[in-house]
């Protein structure tokens, strides 16, 4: 197992700090996310073959992960080509200490959500699919669902010239502020459950995988950044503060 973390973590570092270099020469962030997601991809399948079982959970585990690695990827690399820029690295694309901060914190977010499934993958025996596997599981589709839609209906939104310079509060956005965060955190945290079905001890520590994303998004890298933008830009305007007071961040009627 330990040759599988050694070699994903050589990988993954040193895509990242490669990319870095072409990102930072171009001083672009076009193809970040599009390397982050890729990535994933990449360190799934050379963990599923590191061992050669492909045990029905390995293979549907991998298959999950691709599968939102390609969609989410492909959904932000699009956007970003097609806006030219990403508003996130408004103040760090110029600056290189501070961009190759943000490449190396890439690197971390790979491994550490993988961690489940690079465990999962590296085992040698297998164990009957059960209750576990298949409520993860459907906690993956929920978050994907929630996640894709939500995705959907922000990019229909703003594809609508008439939306310019407004914020969306319709869809799933009427819910809660953040619904792809949302959704992101539902599934990592299904495919944390999945693949648990099979660890023992010390294995069982991967649930930071779950919890790093949930940290990362809420505290650090997602909503404190949208939420101090959003509040420049609108904070005058009376009806994005009653949608910003009244509507709740990510869970309904809670938080």
């Amino acid at each position: 197992m330990g040759n599988v973390f050694t070699k994903a973590l050589l990988t993954d570092f040193s895509i990242q700090w490669l990319l870095f270099l072409i990102a930072a020469y171009l001083r672009t962030e076009k193809f970040y996310d599009l390397a982050g997601s890729s990535t994933f991809i990449l360190l799934a399948l050379q963990s599923l073959l590191s061992t050669s079982r492909f045990f029905p959970r390995q293979v549907i585990q991998t298959c999950l992960v691709s599968t939102w690695a390609i969609r989410l990827g492909l959904f932000l690399f699009i956007r970003v080509m097609q806006a030219g820029k990403d508003s996130r690295f408004n103040k760090v694309r110029g600056n290189p200490k501070l961009f190759f901060i943000y490449w190396t914190v890439q690197g971390l977010w790979v491994f550490v959500t993988l961690l489940p499934t690079l465990i999962l993958n590296a085992k040698h025996k297998d164990k009957p699919l059960g209750y576990r596997d298949y409520a993860g599981w459907g906690l993956w589709l929920a978050g994907m669902l929630i996640e894709s839609i939500a995705d959907f209906q922000k990019y229909n939104f703003r594809q609508n010239s008439d939306n310019h310079d407004k914020w969306i509060s319709t869809g799933l956005w009427s819910v809660v502020r953040f619904p792809n965060y949302l959704g992101e955190m539902l599934l990592w945290t299904g495919l944390y459950l999945s693949a648990s079905s099979t660890f023992k001890g010390w294995e069982h520590a991967s649930v930071i995988s779950p919890v790093f994303v949930i940290w990362l998004l809420s505290r650090l890298s997602g909503i404190p950044i949208l939420e101090r933008q959003n509040l420049k830009r609108w904070k005058d305007n009376a009806e994005f503060m009653q949608y910003f007071r009244n509507t709740y961040r990510l869970i309904p009627y809670v938080y």
